[in-house]
């Protein structure tokens, strides 16, 4: 199975700067990071972020999260259920970008096995692979539709097997209706994987944010014994990731006086679910979020604080659950964060959540209970002008689902 779109080619241009020539005084205009050439000579153009020229691999720093389960065509729970997360650090990544701009090409790795997200190398090669929303073929099922002026690039790939299920089904049932993802007959089976980034160049020029949606989704029919009747079940393996990659700040070059403000983009996914022991039969859902975020750094004492707000997509539901969620479509998250740069032992800068919590359109605002909680960035660009990093927000009240899992770009 393969979306069809369009992507927008990676144009924006090098920036020119004029440097004084060693011969007489002539001045010729430059490409940054280029050779000088010969006075009256043509710039030559060389590799960017913006601009690649050559085939290079980046390393990724955020999270993931996976989410498995089954549901029944004769009831309203997913049952089986089996959730993990995690985020990765700085020098543990485990996330790799790889891009041929000669061939436009990208090849995607995840390997991440705390947070049940393993892939090799995704290999988006065919012009078809590339795909947006509007029109017949889009994104899957549980990729966020982020605003325009975001720039997003999606691509898409997989294969299904079997049909879908069909109208005259017996198993049709409105359960089955109110499913975003595919519904099969029996023996159907599909995985697919989308990989979508922000343009470089659109926000920052050194640093992008991407995300990963992979969903495997099986039907199969079975009864309980000989003589019960029969019923479909459907089978969910879903990925998720968030994280970034760019051409990172070397150790030496980082500031180490003075002070910065950066600003930029944040994108999050959460799995949100305070209901597990009140009403056992509320599914969890994954949502994601789409906001900004603003970072204080004190290069001479190193302290790095950090704010976050965004706003909650709705969920894409699944067949033959209930269809409730607590987290309404439009809900606002925001959460404050510490850390502390370490370059020599963390190669960025770490911390931690203070606070987090989310305000919810006709429902009372949720302050989570943290239990766990992480950030972790490094800084891009020749000097520092630029950050990314990815964070975690574990909640640690009994009985309920509770995990925030974002990544985060900046500029000064």
């Amino acid at each position: 199975m393969r979306s069809m779109g369009k992507l927008l080619a990676i144009t924006s241009a090098l920036s020119m700067a004029t440097l004084l020539s060693a011969c007489g005084g002539d001045t010729a205009p430059q490409t940054v990071g280029s050779v000088a050439p010969p006075a009256g000579g043509t710039p030559t153009p060389t590799h960017t972020f913006e601009v690649p020229t050559e085939v290079k691999t980046y390393e990724g720093i955020g999270v993931v999260q996976n989410y498995q389960y089954n549901t029944r065509s004769d009831g309203a729970v997913q049952a089986g259920q089996l959730y993990a997360g995690d985020a990765n650090t700085v020098r543990n990544s485990g996330i790799s970008v790889t891009y041929s701009p000669r061939d436009a090409i990208f090849e995607v790795t995840i390997n991440r096995p705390a947070g049940g997200v393993n892939t090799s190398a995704m290999r988006f090669q065919d012009p078809a692979h590339r795909t947006d929303f509007g029109g017949a073929i889009q994104p899957q099922a549980g990729v966020p539709q982020l605003a325009t002026s975001k720039n997003i690039q999606y691509l898409q790939s997989g294969s299904s097997t079997g049909a879908r299920l069909g109208a005259g089904s017996p198993y049709n049932t409105p359960g089955a209706q109110q499913s975003d993802y595919a519904v099969g007959s029996p023996g159907y089976s599909s995985t697919v994987q989308t990989f979508f980034y922000q343009k470089p160049g659109t926000t920052t020029k050194y640093v992008t944010y991407a995300g990963f949606v992979r969903n495997t989704v099986s039907a199969t029919e079975q009864q309980d014994s000989a003589t019960s009747p029969t019923y479909l079940r459907q089978s969910y393996s879903l990925d998720r990731a968030a994280f970034v990659f760019g051409e990172r700040t070397a150790n030496s070059a980082v500031p180490t006086s003075g002070s910065g403000i950066y600003t930029g983009d944040m994108i999050a996914t959460v799995a949100f679910n305070p209901a597990l022991d009140t009403d056992p039969t509320t599914p969890t859902y994954f949502q994601w979020i789409e906001g900004s975020h603003t970072t204080n750094v004190n290069f001479a004492t190193l302290g790095v604080t950090s704010n976050f707000t965004g706003t909650v997509k709705a969920p894409a539901l699944d067949a033959y659950t209930s269809g409730a969620f607590y987290l309404p479509a439009g809900s606002t998250f925001t959460a404050t964060s510490g850390a502390t740069i370490d370059l020599v032992n963390k190669g960025g800068f770490t911390g931690n959540f203070s606070v987090a919590r989310f305000v919810r359109p006709g429902l009372p605002d949720f302050v989570i209970v943290i239990a766990g909680s992480s950030i972790d960035g490094a800084f891009f660009g020749p000097n520092g002008q630029e950050l990314g990093g990815g964070f975690r927000v574990v909640g640690g009240t009994p009985d309920e689902r509770i995990d925030i899992l974002g990544a985060f770009t900046g500029k000064k």
